[in-house]
């Protein structure tokens, strides 16, 4: 019998070992970032980065992961996911 091979992957912003990440153009494709630079997150940091930072935002402030760890804007979700064992998050985009 096999064992099941490890499937754990890194989530490049939080550092948290996750089952599955998603690529984040560091510039958004909708600011010429299509074939930029990308980042593998996890669904949490993916979506909150995108509720918390409009686009413009992205791409002219936070284009790197070092930018985007010290963002004002994302340092309580940071605290907060760093302690967490949450691999999906509803953040509810939209909605006010």
């Amino acid at each position: 019998m096999e064992a099941a091979a490890a499937t754990e992957t890194c989530c490049a912003l939080c550092e948290r070992e996750v089952q599955q990440t998603s690529r984040h153009h560091l510039i958004p494709r909708e600011e010429g970032g299509r074939h930029g630079p990308t980042a593998d997150l996890c669904q949490p940091c993916h979506s909150s980065i995108h509720l918390l930072l409009d686009n413009k935002e992205l791409a002219r402030q936070y284009h790197t992961i070092e930018a985007l760890r010290n963002a004002e804007k994302l340092q309580k979700y940071l605290h907060w996911i760093r302690r967490s064992r949450v691999e999906r998050i509803s953040n509810r985009r939209g909605r006010e």
